[in-house]
């Protein structure tokens, strides 16, 4: 394995951004205890992976797979692959719809709970557990 010269690291800088977008949207996703910024961190996860796929796609000096249209293809052409860059446009419309998903749900914890804090949803969660235990008592598993 060679050294990490300039070159190398400003050669192959898709790749740091990658990990440092990718390190950047586990930790927020981690550190932060608001719905919301679990959100944001998730998609920033998100986009350092199509990122990553859409490097790996490109070829240098590549051109777009399309076929003259008399199909007298040239074997010096060197195409790029298209599929990556078709697989990352099916993932970001999952994305979306995820994305709204979760922003969905946070708006019916927030109007369920009054809070979109995991803390304060945990602290909830148990008071709630408390009070079924305290009144279904064995019925639901609690002791007495």
């Amino acid at each position: 394995m060679g050294e990490f010269t300039w070159p190398f690291i400003v050669g192959h800088l898709n790749y740091w951004l990658f990990i440092v977008l990718m390190m950047t949207g586990l930790y927020i996703v981690v550190a932060r205890g608001n719905l919301v910024k679990k959100i944001v961190g998730l998609n920033i996860f998100q986009t350092s992976v199509f990122m990553l796929y859409i490097s790996m796609g490109r070829i240098s000096g590549g051109t777009a797979p399309i076929f003259p249209t008399d199909m007298q293809i040239d074997p010096d052409v060197i195409y790029s692959n298209a599929l990556p860059h078709v697989l990352i446009l099916t993932a970001i419309v999952v994305g979306v719809a995820t994305t709204s998903l979760g922003l969905a749900l946070i708006v019916r914890i927030r109007e369920s709970y009054g809070t979109i804090e995991e803390d304060d949803l945990l602290e909830i969660e148990q008071k709630m557990a408390e009070q079924d235990v305290n009144l279904h008592g064995e019925v639901m598993g609690g002791r007495d």
